[in-house]
């Protein structure tokens, strides 16, 4: 994330020594009221912007307004937020980080936001603006380094008020989660297989005051993980699960919520190998590792006062001579027999041993799993929404308010009890696979073995994960979708 500052003003607009001032303007404004300070300081400038220009207010469109030399300001930009009645925070945040871009590329390295009290403020204003610049201008840099001449932005400032400077640090620490889950979605495979990115996850831990320990191949083995040793058999690096803990003094004791994410850390398919086209972008089939381990970052830096227990199982999935095999049968750790029939569905096996793991360790109060599962769930929802699936609707219906609250939207696909019979196994429990239809709710049945009686709700998050095309709130790659679900449903449950 670039090291952007975040600080407060309480002066006139008009005085503001800054590159660009954002002004927040309502779909068929006609007159520059909520600014008549600021209207008035810059001669009108404001107001006739408004009523003779091609600006409507339209949500996301911004107009520069034509200031006279030699003033503090160096411009204004109106940023349209859309019509009042359809405002919500979703549609402000990506309206202000489309400000902010359009900023940026007016050379703007320091810049204001104004706040209106019909759109936002205060506090829920702070946290929403600052969000928005954090991820909107987000940057992956590791491998190719920003051209010199590109503009940077330095300082952002935003309106004091109540509450306004705790909102801020808040949303800053859980944006530096989504900027690390980022990171590690993009990074090159080569550099986070899974020794590898199981120590990357150590050192943060050990860094924000996580407990953490790593189970390795031979634990994995004594623990009778068949389910997770399986897939990594193909690969010459051994697989990993890695435990994170929060639990402060008051709670170490409280039965935990329980977070798992998936961590194929490069997925070739298997032996059932993948087409080449597209393939590396298999580099991200740890996004639900990555989410969660974000999520554990970021709930420690803002001492969520809640014990919180995350499972990242990591293997890659490689077509060797020592690879699984379609027709095999896997032994996972809760006992169950697994008729592999495809090993590309590779994603669920190493979920499996985590699960029971989970269930069998921790008796948690409940467990949420993310996962980038199944192609399937894209077909049925989009690259913009996340399945959820579940044995409790009162969870579901909380990760879905979660996400409605923080712009990442969930949708529940149904549980029946017909689909069970789509993964019955002739020569095992249960098949890895329950064929082409259906086949986001086959994979979270599957995973349904392995969680008991424990309430659950598994997410799939195949189509949100990478973006191919970049949108206001993130560029193209990682996006590390659900860590601020995550944080916000986690609050909620303990505020409730």
């Amino acid at each position: 994330m670039p090291q952007i500052k975040v600080t407060t003003f309480d002066s006139p607009l008009a005085g503001l020594d800054v590159d660009v001032l954002l002004l927040p303007v309502f779909e068929n404004a006609d007159s520059a009221s909520p600014w008549e300070a600021l209207d008035e300081a810059l001669g009108g400038r404001v107001g006739e912007a408004l009523g003779s220009r091609p600006f409507s207010g339209k949500a996301r469109s911004c107009l520069a307004v034509p200031l006279p030399a030699g003033g503090e300001l160096g411009e204004v930009l109106l940023v349209g937020l859309g019509k009042v009645e359809e405002l919500t925070p979703t549609s402000y945040r990506e309206a202000i980080a489309s400000g902010t871009s359009a900023a940026v590329r007016r050379n703007g390295e320091r810049i204001a936001i104004a706040g209106r009290d019909d759109a936002a403020a205060g506090a829920e204003h702070a946290a929403a603006a600052t969000e928005a610049v954090l991820l909107s201008q987000y940057r992956f840099d590791r491998y190719k380094k920003p051209s010199k001449d590109a503009t940077q932005l330095a300082e952002l400032l935003l309106p004091e008020g109540a509450g306004v400077g705790d909102a801020i640090e808040r949303a800053q620490r859980i944006c530096r989660g989504v900027a690390w889950a980022r990171d590690l979605i993009n990074l090159s495979p080569s550099d986070k297989r899974p020794p590898a990115l199981a120590d990357l996850v150590a050192d943060v831990a050990a860094k924000v005051g996580l407990r953490c320990e790593i189970i390795d191949e031979a634990r994995a083995r004594k623990l009778d993980m068949g389910a997770l040793l399986a897939v990594a058999q193909g690969s010459t690096t051994g697989p990993r699960l890695v435990v994170l803990e929060h639990a402060p003094e008051a709670y170490a004791t409280q039965a935990p919520v329980v977070l798992v994410g998936k961590g194929v850390t490069f997925d070739t398919g298997g032996i059932s190998i993948k087409p080449s086209a597209g393939m590396d972008e298999m580099k991200a089939d740890m996004s639900g590792a990555a989410a969660v381990v974000a999520t554990m970052r970021a709930i420690a830096e803002i001492d969520l006062p809640r014990r919180v227990v995350a499972l990242v199982p990591m293997a890659e999935n490689m077509p060797d001579g020592d690879a699984y095999r379609p027709g095999d049968l896997v032994t996972a750790m809760n006992g169950k027999v697994i008729e592999v029939l495809n090993t590309d569905a590779e994603g669920r096996m190493i979920l499996a041993d985590a699960l029971a793991y989970g269930v069998s360790e921790f008796s948690p109060e409940c467990i949420v799993d993310l996962a980038t599962l199944t192609g399937a769930c894209v077909v049925a929802l989009g690259e913009d929404v996340a399945g959820v699936m579940t044995n409790n609707d009162a969870l579901s219906a909380e990760l879905v308010a979660a996400g409605t609250r923080v712009g990442e939207p969930l949708w529940p696909l149904p549980m029946f009890a017909e689909y069970d019979k789509l993964i019955e196994s002739k020569v095992g429990d249960i098949k890895n696979t329950g064929g082409r239809w259906g086949g986001a709710i086959t994979a979270a049945k599957f995973l349904e073995n392995f969680v008991g009686d424990t309430p659950w709700a598994h997410m799939d998050i195949a189509g949100p994960a990478y973006r191919t095309k970049a949108k206001p709130l993130a560029p193209r790659g990682g996006a590390g979708f659900a860590v601020r679900l995550l944080v916000d449903w986690l609050h909620e449950r303990d505020a409730g």
